[in-house]
């Protein structure tokens, strides 16, 4: 390696030689964004609950967002699952 020159942490193809690939990094993205979706919702509108004096309806409609947020990212993930698996099935000899 020359001088001034970086080594990569692993590949970003999806190779299993180290590393995580992008389809990897994009699966926990995914599964990150459906797990905080509810209490960042039901956080913000406990907060506005709490700003207005408005009792639980902002938490409740909140809790209703976030659900739907993370159902969305469930769905998400599937066809990114679903896209994965077609590939690899495309890629096996017969």
């Amino acid at each position: 390696m020359k001088k001034g020159q970086a080594q990569q942490d692993g590949p970003d193809d999806g190779s299993d030689e180290g590393g995580l690939s992008r389809r990897d990094t994009r699966a926990y993205q995914s599964a990150m964004e459906a797990v905080f979706a509810i209490p960042i919702a039901m956080g913000i509108g406990w907060w506005a609950d709490s700003k207005l004096d408005t009792g639980p309806w902002l938490l409740m409609i909140g809790l209703a967002l976030g659900f739907t947020t993370f159902v969305m990212r469930l769905m998400k993930m599937r066809k990114l699952v679903e896209a994965a698996s077609e590939e690899h099935v495309d890629d096996e000899p017969f």
